[in-house]
């Protein structure tokens, strides 16, 4: 690590980053392609592109088929677990143990985290989705929270900017509720996706169906590679074929040389100080040795996640801030949101046996947000909307094993997959209501001595009726998509299994009910900026990694123009 005795200015930069993740690698990016002498924090280990030991393993290469015994998710990751695919053999390491690092549960709340270089931007589903002008629109045309201080217009040409740093592969549709980007080549939906969407078209007015809008290369970008298909994607890609921090924005800042990265370090404060009224800098702990230090800057960019970043602000206290730094509204830790989903239907058809696919696409089907769109034909009970991610596969050889069977006409059966399935699970938008919150326990301290969070979280009413309606409407759309045996599921939903987590640290107009403004800066600490997930005042239906990083770019932009201005 960088903990060897030095002078203060030998720790002092134009900027620091706190986290390496999805909005992490953006700022970092940002702030040292324009001058910005920048230091990156990141709490985990230190992680280069390539270092991905599991890539290349097959099933067969583990004694247990990659599946991690029982008693060793029970004893080490029992919430991390939650989710049912992103603890086994060959994505364990990536993982957080919970018996090092718990936090409490007032309601079931799942916090998926990964503590390493890039963070769980080697980890995440990669769909893409821009926000519409409506979602920035609907706490204030619904009388619901605050109303966000920008508008879809603010963040446009900023979407425009990382889609094509990135490199998102979509088809553009011509939709309100979902507006078009700029699109690599779009992924090509198979045959039972096709027969589903001409269904649904002769059926419905109001709902489509796209492929998914992913952050997969399909043409080469920037010393990546395209996707090859194999869908391992969750084990880190040694092609760099999807956007993560270390293929994408890390390589970029650090080739400036203006960009000093240091692992293992832990924030556990940030510096205030109340003659200027500005951040200097903040506390770091080494996560191996406990050793503490400060680092020095101009402006900081908090980029932890959004209940990392939140925990560093409850933190920070000092006698301007009493109840955490940027807390003058009392909103800092709530209004928590995250995507409800884990409901939808699932449908067959016996057409199509002599066709299949290549590959393994690591990319699916997009039903947009059909409800509540401003008319009457769209709208419903409840408020906002949701969306269906899914698509079709063939059913597989282990359909032959219940049969116990033996000889020539088994060996021969292995070969031949079983019938298509089609299956969509729906993404709705969770309200922020300002009683779902994190906060510190204060009775409970992690192995550095950091108080631990608690959750305070739930969905409501709202929430619970527009499942009803995504499970009726999931049959329909497959009933009109021409399957068969359909049926309606749902699942036990813990708020934060979407890892989608939002707000705590919200936008807003004013702040005595918000804790950062149009530009993702404290109110109150106009150098220190939030763009993760905790900035978020709604949460839309679409997935949102897409809108942190454009948030980011922008107010990357602004606080360097600020700094010219010494106005910071």
């Amino acid at each position: 690590m960088y903990f060897e005795s030095k002078g203060k200015a030998e720790v002092t930069y134009d900027a620091i980053v706190v986290g390496s993740g999805i909005s992490g690698g953006w700022a970092a990016k940002e702030l040292s392609e324009k001058g910005l002498k920048t230091l990156m924090l990141e709490r985990g280990r230190k992680v280069a592109h390539g270092e991905y030991p599991t890539a290349n393993s097959e099933s067969w290469e583990d004694p247990n088929r990659g599946r991690t015994p029982t008693a060793e998710l029970e004893k080490h990751y029992p919430k991390q677990n939650r989710t049912g695919y992103t603890v086994n053999e060959f994505t364990k390491h990536w993982w957080i143990k919970d018996s090092d690092q718990p936090y409490g549960e007032d309601k079931p709340f799942d916090w998926i985290r990964g503590y390493h270089m890039g963070g769980r931007s080697l980890l995440w589903g990669r769909q893409s989705y821009r926000w519409s002008p409506m979602d920035f629109e609907a706490n204030a045309k619904d009388g619901v929270a605050v109303d966000w201080p920008i508008r879809y217009s603010d963040v446009a040409p900023w979407y425009d900017y990382v889609e094509q740093f990135a490199g998102i592969s979509g088809q553009n549709e011509g939709l309100k509720q979902l507006p078009d980007g700029k699109f690599m080549p779009a992924m090509e939906l198979n045959c039972v996706e096709k027969k589903v969407k001409s269904g649904m078209a002769k059926s419905f007015k109001n709902r489509m169906m796209t492929i998914g809008r992913a952050a997969h290369l399909t043409e080469a970008l920037h010393n990546r590679g395209t996707c090859q298909y194999r869908n391992r994607c969750i084990r880190g890609c040694p092609f760099g074929a999807y956007f993560s921090s270390l293929a994408s924005t890390l390589p970029a800042a650090e080739v400036t040389g203006n960009l000093t990265t240091v692992a293992n370090a832990i924030v556990t404060s940030v510096i205030f100080d109340d003659k200027t009224q500005k951040a200097t800098g903040v506390r770091v702990k080494d996560a191996n040795t406990m050793e503490e230090k400060e680092f020095f800057a101009k402006v900081i960019f908090l980029n932890a996640s959004t209940v990392g970043t939140t925990s560093i602000l409850m933190h920070s206290t000092s006698e301007r801030f009493p109840d955490g730094m940027g807390n003058d509204s009392g909103e800092l830790g709530h209004n928590m949101m995250d995507h409800h989903f884990k409901v939808g239907a699932t449908g067959d058809t016996e057409e199509y046996r002599d066709k299949y696919y290549k590959g393994r696409r690591p990319n699916g089907i997009y039903i947009p947000r059909f409800r509540n769109l401003g008319t009457k034909a769209t709208k419903k009970d409840f408020l906002r909307g949701y969306g269906y991610q899914g698509g079709a596969s063939r059913t597989g050889w282990q359909k032959t094993v219940k049969e116990m069977s033996y000889g020539e006409e088994f060996k021969q059966a292995l070969t031949q997959p079983g019938d298509w399935r089609f299956g969509i699970n729906g993404f709705g938008e969770i309200l922020p209501y300002h009683e779902n919150r994190m906060y510190l326990n204060y009775d409970v301290k992690d192995k550095w001595g950091l108080h631990t969070v608690n959750f305070d979280v739930e969905i409501k009413e709202n929430e619970r009726k527009m499942r009803e309606d995504m499970a009726q409407a999931a049959v329909e759309i497959c009933e009109a998509g021409g399957l068969k045996n359909v049926k309606p599921y749902e699942r036990v939903y813990n708020p934060g299994n979407g890892i989608h987590e939002m707000g705590t640290a919200r936008m807003g107009r004013d702040p005595k009910t918000s804790v950062l403004n149009k530009w993702n800066q404290i109110h109150a600490v106009k150098n220190v900026f939030v763009t993760d997930g905790s900035c978020m005042t709604s949460a839309a239906c679409q997935n949102p990694s897409l809108t942190y990083m454009a948030l980011t770019a922008r107010a990357a932009d602004y606080a360097v123009s600020e700094l010219k201005k010494q106005n910071l």
